[in-house]
């Protein structure tokens, strides 16, 4: 009985214990890669030319889904305000929640969510497939730093791009947003922009632009760290993929949780 009963407390102390190391090796080896990329920026041995390819992979190809996305949420926020609104409230009061949902929220998040999907797995498994086949250490014999090389320009594009996606998904929303509630509301433009500047504070758009910096900066560091973390062939790549993916989220959802605590009391 005494042997069950150590069985049945050890096992989960046992994977919490695991749990805990994996985080520690993970923060430690991330705080190490973003020291090895800000030496490399500061010291300037980033090599502009990569640092605008990747600002045209990130960003401009990223472009028309960003606008895709920004535009279903106005849709769908303007719609769901539109019917929650009806009745005593006046309908202008739409025109506040589509600005303050799709700026304070929707926006930076939504773009976030994209980059992920879009660019974060991308850098991993590009990355990752170079480790597995010893590219990486083919470049170390020859003197030249993977992470100054492959990772540093990545990290100054996604903090470089994320602030103009976010805004363009942002004004895409509102102007859907917009259409949305004339075409099913009766809403008028007028009526719409007078809501939205009821409620608005130029403090929004600093908030959102800040959340926009701060996943442009986590996303590239996560997805450089997981791809060069990768080991084991090919299955080696799909599994890092898959575990990056689920931690950029993760630190996506963290970050916007922490902050309305530190920008908006």
């Amino acid at each position: 009985m005494r042997a069950l009963v150590r069985v049945a407390v050890a096992r989960p102390l046992t994977a919490l214990a695991r749990v805990g190391e994996t985080i520690l090796r993970h923060a430690g080896h991330l705080g190490i890669l973003l020291w090895r990329m800000t030496v490399a920026i500061v010291t300037g041995r980033v090599s502009g030319r990569e640092v605008l390819n990747q600002v045209y992979l990130m960003g401009v190809q990223s472009v028309p889904l960003v606008m895709l996305t920004g535009i279903l949420a106005g849709v769908v926020t303007s719609q769901q305000g539109g019917y929650q609104f009806t009745g005593n409230v006046p309908l202008y009061i739409v025109g506040s929640v589509v600005g303050s949902s799709v700026i304070l929220e929707l926006g930076p998040v939504m773009t976030a969510f994209v980059i992920i999907g879009r660019v974060g797995a991308r850098i991993t498994a590009e990355l990752g497939t170079m480790q597995v086949s010893e590219q990486l250490d083919a470049l170390q014999s020859l003197g030249r730093d993977p992470v100054r090389i492959l990772g540093a320009p990545r990290l100054i594009a996604g903090v470089l791009t994320m602030p103009i996606l976010v805004g363009i998904a942002d004004t895409a929303g509102l102007f859907a947003g917009l259409v949305t509630a004339r075409a099913t509301l009766a809403l008028g433009p007028e009526s719409f922009l007078y809501g939205v500047r009821l409620y608005w504070h130029d403090w929004d758009l600093f908030y959102s632009l800040a959340k926009a910096v701060a996943f442009g900066f986590v996303i590239p560091l996560v997805s450089v760290h997981m791809g060069l973390s990768t080991r084991g062939g090919a299955e080696g790549v799909g599994r890092a993929t898959t575990q990056s993916v689920v931690f950029m989220i993760l630190c996506v959802l963290v970050l916007d949780a922490l902050f309305p605590p530190l920008l908006l009391d």
